[in-house]
């Protein structure tokens, strides 16, 4: 129950770390695109790399050949569905969410609120996180594709996702 063998142990220790070297490679391969903010799909091909990394890990039944296998095709179909989604409208539509405008000029707007299941203390608090103490001060609020909050001052520089300044001319 508690060890069977030190064959065991030994073919999870080979076996992880050359398919963790194996999956670092590839993702890095994949380019920044795959590691960058997830949106649904992207989190479903993450889970499911995680997933294959697992079984490849305690199964027997599951060589390390096939478990590289499953990532090279999962990574080669994330790939291919994000280089489609940049060609086509689409797929694009398929894959990725819309941002939705949550508040404007200081109101919310309980339709998009309640479509995107979003509630005002959320939208509050992702002003708050900005430094911004009253929502007058906000022009708006934009739940973006990765679930992630923008915040729009009202006539002021426009801020990055750190809350810093950003610079919009070279």
């Amino acid at each position: 129950m508690f060890f069977d063998s030190w064959t065991g142990l030994l073919r999870v220790v080979v076996v992880g770390s050359l398919a963790y070297v194996i999956l670092v490679l590839l993702l890095r391969a994949t380019g920044k695109r795959t590691l960058s903010k997830m949106n649904a799909f992207d989190l479903v091909v993450t889970v499911a790399l995680g997933s294959t990394l697992a079984t490849v890990l305690l199964s027997k039944d599951v060589a390390l050949v096939e478990g590289v296998v499953a990532f090279a095709l999962l990574v080669l179909l994330q790939y291919a569905i994000t280089w489609l989604s940049v060609r086509s409208d689409r797929v694009r539509t398929l894959v990725k969410a819309e941002p939705c405008l949550l508040l404007r000029d200081g109101r919310f707007l309980p339709e998009a609120m309640r479509r995107e299941r979003v509630t005002e203390d959320e939208v509050q608090a992702a002003a708050r996180a900005q430094g911004i103490g009253s929502l007058q001060a906000v022009a708006a609020v934009v739940l973006e594709t990765d679930g992630s909050f923008s915040v729009i001052r009202r006539n002021s520089t426009p801020m990055n996702e750190g809350g810093r300044p950003s610079s919009l001319s070279p």
